[in-house]
């Protein structure tokens, strides 16, 4: 039988695995055509080589296939929205909501004689004078659900993806490829990453280099009783404190508990005060981080302590930047109890070292230096530890000048992963422009909007072009002598066009998972037909309770005015909400749509289109919650009886959220004039679209925009390696494909 979660793992790569000892055969069984329908009603063509492939797998394994991808594009779940034909506006006011809410609350159970109306099964009567209740599939007054429709559209068959065929060691090349990962793997990546983990044996010639991933190798080797191998890639105090926040937050980053406290005290908060669960949701928060640590973790914790090589002093000033964690982690651990026994010796000396503060912080150093105004002490503490000096190098070119400062990053650029200094290099104009306010994304963290550093103003635009030039001149003088030192036997090279729309994936710690296609932030998709439909889905395997999801779409216009289509304005110039609902039904979720209209759009002189969602309900975003949007070149229909809008054939893009950070997340942005949509994922806080920070979004997308694109940096390698450009994949000795792209893990290989 074939493995569902490795199919899994190859369809985020726009393929199906299937192993090698399955081998083709010509001929086409109905079984194939019955199962090549299925594909195709979801979107999907197949390659012929894996035509001939399927011929061969058994009607049980066919049936499989079938089955996670309808899991992954939502078929049996619930798609119906609250108003059936609901792209016809329904006139609903707030003013119907509020007098429908004040008859029910004074009358009850008993309605007026006088007034016509109806008796839901929610026990709520709605007057026929407000609200036509025949176009409902629901309650309007409190968004339950009472008509369940599992069924989609299918009236699109043309295919969007064509599905290819991996093999053995293509499922082996993409498990090295994120093992070997020179960035962070984001969401989709982690996950792909440990249903490998859980399926295939860790490959023997793997260099994992980033922490982050090998806190997950780490557990996996734990679980599989391989303490030995799990000990080894534990070198520093630091490695030890992920790993054992990571297990205790599910996030292989170190974040502080007040940060996480802040996290659970927004999602409590509550437009309506005695729906407020901020303190409540808190105090639960701080139990929850409490550390119970059993014996046998104990003594694991006492000798991976005991056996780091580094000198007590090194070790401490390591453990300083979260002492106040460890601290803690020393009482929950009985790490003083372990260092009183035989064969623990370092691991007294470090407690030691520790408790007394007989140790120098490197840092503090660094700091009194900057602020002393001592430059040749400051630029040569930071020599020393590169990593650093590439972090601080923009305030520190402020501090101490522009030619001494890169005089001496140069001499040490070359011992710099080379995601940071391509990070530096197209974020050089972002931080020295004093009109563009900087975003950063904390993890776990709402992002922050920042002001340029108060010393840009000071420097002339002279000095600052200079400082742009000579980051970039560093950048590219280094990623040119490292692209020629790489041996290559190859003389030509393809670089596909589009390559020059997609931003390299660096630091984007994208917390969706992107289960149909993947697709990197700031990615670029065009808009086939002259509407846009956004959907939501969430709910799915719960019960039937409430759980308020809402689906927003807030158009900005030029001069910072703005439009909102949402559960509270279901109408909005090219724009269209189909209902707001508050109560899921019992297992299969519920769904909400917005459809926007181009045409109306452009000639209101509308500018982007930021699609969003958001928790009403206190609490975060739902696990298993689906958003994306659909566009076509023709038509998309909508139910007549029920109002389903969901046709998978016409998904553009879609992602879930599994364990989001916030209450709201922005998770594409239509460009209007030039019919492209542009995905991103960016967290905020807030019940509803009304928190959102229109200058957030457009400081993000001039981030996105300084990004260097993949097909900038194939052409620096071209250029350095002497390669020369063809016209086609096929007569090229390397072929650089939107295929290739797709797999972030082995772009980051190839290129950092």
């Amino acid at each position: 039988m074939i493995n569902t979660e490795l199919i899994r793992v190859s369809l985020r790569m726009g393929a199906i695995y299937i192993p090698d000892s399955v081998r083709p055969t010509d001929e086409i069984t109905y079984s194939t055509l019955m199962l090549t329908h299925q594909l195709a009603v979801q979107g999907y063509a197949v390659s012929e080589p894996l035509l001939h492939v399927l011929n061969t797998l058994s009607a049980q394994d066919k049936v499989d296939i079938v089955k996670v991808i309808n899991d992954i594009m939502g078929i049996g779940l619930n798609w119906a929205p609250l108003v059936k034909d609901w792209q016809t506006p329904t006139g609903q006011t707030f003013m119907d909501l509020l007098i429908t809410g004040i008859i029910n609350i004074i009358y009850g159970d008993n309605a007026p004689a006088d007034i016509e109306g109806s008796r839901l099964p929610c026990g709520h009567f709605i007057p026929h004078a407000l609200f036509d209740i025949e176009r409902y599939n629901g309650c309007p007054l409190c968004g339950r659900q009472f008509t369940v429709d599992t069924t989609v559209i299918n009236n699109h068959t043309k295919p969007r993806k064509t599905l290819t065929l991996w093999r053995d060691k293509d499922i082996a090349d993409h498990y090295l490829a994120l093992l070997s990962s020179p960035v962070a793997l984001d969401a989709t990546q982690v996950d792909s990453l440990e249903l490998l983990l859980r399926n295939c044996p860790m490959p023997s010639d793997a260099k994992i280099t980033v922490k982050e991933t090998a806190m997950l190798v780490a557990k996996t080797l734990i679980d599989n009783g391989k303490e030995d191998e799990a000990a080894a890639l534990m070198t520093s105090p630091t490695d030890i404190l992920r790993f054992l926040w990571y297990l205790h937050i599910d996030a292989p980053i170190i974040v502080r508990p007040k940060t996480l406290l802040r996290r659970a005290e927004r999602a409590g908060r509550h437009h309506i005060e005695a729906l407020d669960r901020s303190e409540t949701l808190r105090e639960q928060c701080k139990r929850e981080l409490k550390l119970r640590y059993s014996r046998s973790w104990c003594r694991r914790v006492a000798r991976w302590l005991n056996g780091l090589t580094m000198s007590p002093q090194a070790a401490c000033e390591a453990m300083h930047p979260h002492r106040e964690m460890w601290v803690r982690f020393v009482r929950a651990l009985r790490l003083p109890e372990y260092a009183r026994r035989e064969g623990f010796e370092r691991l007294r000396a470090l407690l030691d070292c520790f408790y007394n503060q007989r140790y120098t912080v490197w840092a503090g150093e660094v700091e009194t230096a900057r602020n002393r105004g001592n430059k040749a002490k400051l630029l040569s503490l930071l020599s020393q530890r590169p990593g650093v000096m590439a972090r601080q190098l923009f305030s520190t070119m402020l501090h101490a000048g522009t030619e001494e400062t890169l005089k001496a990053f140069t001499a040490v650029a070359s011992q710099l992963p080379p995601r940071l200094l391509l990070t530096l290099g197209q974020y050089a104009d972002y931080y020295f422009d004093p009109n563009v306010e900087r975003v950063v994304k904390p993890p776990l963290s709402t992002p922050a909007v920042l002001d340029p550093n108060p010393l840009v103003y000071l420097a002339t635009n002279e000095q600052r072009q200079q400082m742009i030039a000579g980051v970039k001149r560093v950048f590219e003088d280094v990623t040119q002598a490292r692209f020629a030192a790489t041996p290559t036997t190859s003389k030509t090279i393809y670089i596909d066009p589009e390559l020059t729309n997609i931003p390299l994936s660096v630091g984007d710690r994208s917390s969706t998972i992107q289960d149909a296609n993947a697709a990197l932030q700031g990615q670029r998709f065009a808009v086939k037909g002259n509407t846009v439909r956004l959907f939501m889905q969430w709910g799915k395997g719960m019960p039937a309770q409430h759980l308020d999801m809402d689906l927003s779409a807030v158009i900005l216009y030029p001069h910072a005015t703005a439009e909102s289509c949402a559960y509270y304005q279901l109408t909005a110039t090219g724009a269209q909400h189909s209902g707001d609902i508050r109560h899921i039904p019992d297992m299969v979720g519920t769904a909400e749509y917005i459809e926007l209209n181009l045409p109306e759009l452009r000639a209101a002189g509308a500018q982007y289109v930021v699609f969003t969602c958001n928790a009403y309900s206190t609490g975060m975003l739902n696990p298993n919650l689906v958003v994306g949007w659909m566009n076509a070149e023709d038509p998309m229909t909508v139910n007549d009886e029920t109002g389903v809008a969901y046709d998978p054939a016409t998904v553009q893009h879609q992602v879930r959220v599994t364990s989001s950070s916030d209450r709201g997340l922005v998770f594409g942005v239509l460009l209007v004039d030039k019919g492209e949509i542009v995905w991103l994922e960016l967290p905020y806080g807030g019940q509803n679209a009304l928190a959102l920070k229109y200058d957030t979004v457009t400081a993000y997308l001039k981030k996105l925009k300084a990004k260097i694109t993949i097909g900038e940096l194939l052409m620096l390698k071209a250029e350095a390696q002497g390669l020369k450009l063809v016209d086609t994949p096929e007569g090229a000795d390397e072929a650089y494909t939107i295929a290739w792209a797709l797999d972030a893990a082995r772009v980051a290989s190839t290129l950092l």
